[in-house]
Formats: structure tokens, sequence, C-alpha cells
């Protein structure tokens, strides 16, 4: 009998089109224990050990209130740049992150952990007021960073894609690896993508939508 084979998809396949001088792409440094298939979708996940925040209020609050940084300061969530907090009453804080997304209102005296910072802000003896303002400096560069299988369901960075993986790779519990990936100003082939198992529609639209506000255009 005839024999049937089936040709996989080859590694960089879902490259439609992409800049010129190699620009679209980046060696990206994926994260220990991690499997990455050819033609698969990247998330970024910071090393909160590696990141440096700084915690700061205003020089002209009406209030003395203090903040001070968790241990870790950060999560694998984190963004590079200033998160900003603006007093909305005596113990109440409403932040933005870098990007200007609302993440959450801290109160008083209670550990606060969301979009990526922990810290907990301390009453002085001065109350503060609306408008009074906080800040978490972070700094971050690429190397605090590295890169993991995209998993619509993850809950550390995971979640959410900014690169395409062109090759793949299987690294081990204690080191990382180095890999072509693509970043930037380039258009994808969707049917070439190698999705996870069991994606729906709906996170199929979240990774588009993901990859393009990095400059990725999924096309279908």
């Amino acid at each position: 009998m005839p024999q049937v084979l089936t040709e996989g998809l080859r590694p960089g396949e879902a490259i439609m089109s992409e800049a010129e001088f190699h620009r679209s792409r980046d060696n990206v440094t994926i994260a220990f224990s991690q499997t990455i298939e050819p033609n698969s979708l990247l998330g970024k996940v910071a090393v909160p050990a590696d990141v440096v925040a700084t915690p700061s209020a205003a020089a002209g609050n009406t209030g003395n209130a203090t903040i001070a940084m968790g241990a870790p300061a950060v999560t694998t969530k984190v963004k590079d740049g200033r998160y900003k907090g603006i007093a909305t009453d005596a113990t109440h804080v409403h932040w933005e992150d870098p990007d200007g997304n609302e993440i959450g209102v801290s109160t008083h005296g209670a550990a606060f952990s969301k979009g990526g910072i922990k810290f907990t802000i301390t009453a002085g003896g001065t109350a503060n007021v609306a408008g009074d303002e906080f800040y978490v400096d972070v700094a971050a560069d690429g190397e605090d960073f590295q890169h993991v299988a995209y998993n619509p369901a993850g809950a550390d960075g995971s979640e959410v894609p900014v690169a395409y993986a062109i090759y793949g790779v299987t690294t081990p519990a204690d080191k990382t690896a180095s890999l072509a990936a693509i970043t930037r100003s380039s258009q994808l082939n969707g049917n070439c993508i190698a999705w996870p198992a069991g994606i729906t529609a709906a996170q199929k639209a979240n990774a588009a939508q993901a990859l393009a506000d990095a400059g990725i255009i999924v096309r279908s």
C-alpha cells in the first residue's frame, strides 16, 4: 500500500513578513524548565531578584506616610518604569502602572501586591489628603527578563504573548538558553502558529491583540 507522509511545520513557517536587516528578530533568553516548540508563542517574565524597585513619596505631600517595599519587592509581572499612586483620601491610594493602566487601590497599613509590585504604606503623624502622590520606580533592563512558553491560563506573565519562537528548545531546571525570536515589526500566519493545546477562540483573539501591541500582526 502507498505510504502517506504528513509534513509538519518547518521552523519559521508562520513568518509572512519582517523588517529589513533582521530588525524584527532578537535573541531572547529562555527560562529554566521550558519546552519551547518551533513556531510557538512566548511570554515574558521578570526575574524578581534582579529587579530594583525604589519607593518614594512626593516632596509636596500634605501627609507624611511612608512606603516600604515587600520582600521580594516585585513579582514576575513587573514592568520597567514609574508606578504612580494618587491618594483619594487619608488612607487610600489609587495606583497606575508605567503604561498608565489602573492596577488597584492600596490601603495604609495593609500589604499591596498588584500589577507586579509589592509594598505597604504606613501612615505618619500627619494624615494624607486627596492628591498626595507616591511612586515606585522600577529599574529593569532586558537582562532582568526571561521568556517562557505562552500559557493562556498563566498568572505570572506567561499569559501575555510578546514574541514568536522561530525554533524550538528545551531547557533543564538549572540552565537558560538563547533562542531566535520575532519580537516586533512583523506579520505571522495564524494558521501556522503552534498554538497551545485546548486554546479557545477568545484566547486566540486576546493573544493576537497582545502581539499587535508588540508590533506583531497575526493574519488568518
